[in-house]
């Protein structure tokens, strides 16, 4: 399955940027180099909520989820140092795309109301983040199973240097964005 959208990439969405006439060289041409997703819990959570974090977000990307600490104490949120707050997954190459593609063709549709991805979501350097309210959107996890739903962020990390190349490469890749 990742093997067709990065298909997709090397043959369309290069051809595309190139022919657009912004790039004179291949190597020129934007690409996404990781998606990192992150869930993060209540300060005060039980240890196995922030296990089955980690294991929901193990299964949702396929790769092993790491458990992520607080590096100083906040005593307004009750948080201490080297407490687990969350986890999080950094996605390269092969599992990247296999990602990009469940959450293009799977996840998104199964949004109540969507009308597409904000565009908001740019951070002036060529990257993208976007927020998702549950992880149960994925086919991964079994609705029935879920203690508490749980957000995630999502990062996409690219080469782009624009705000402009990024949103074009992602539109070319699938990604639907909302009607301005």
């Amino acid at each position: 399955m990742a093997g067709q959208l990065k298909e997709k990439y090397k043959t369309d969405v290069v051809k595309a940027l190139v022919a657009s006439g912004h790039y004179k060289n291949v190597m020129q041409v934007p690409k996404l180099t990781k998606i990192v997703i992150n869930m993060a819990v209540h300060a005060d959570a039980e240890r196995d909520v922030i296990k089955n974090v980690a294991e929901d977000l193990t299964k949702i990307s396929g790769q092993r989820a790491q458990i992520r600490k607080a590096r100083k104490s906040i005593s307004n949120f009750k948080l201490r140092e080297n407490m687990p707050i969350g986890a999080r997954v950094t996605l390269r190459g092969p599992r990247m795309y296999d990602f990009l593609e469940r959450l293009i063709a799977a996840a998104l549709p199964r949004i109540r109301d969507f009308r597409g991805i904000p565009l908001r979501g740019f951070d002036g350097r060529g990257n993208y983040s976007l927020g998702l309210k549950e992880q149960t959107l994925f086919p991964e996890i079994r609705p029935d199973q879920v203690k508490k739903t749980q957000g995630m962020d999502v990062t996409f990390v690219s080469t782009a240097k624009t705000d402009a190349e990024m949103k074009e490469l992602l539109k070319l890749l699938g990604m639907p964005f909302a009607a301005a």
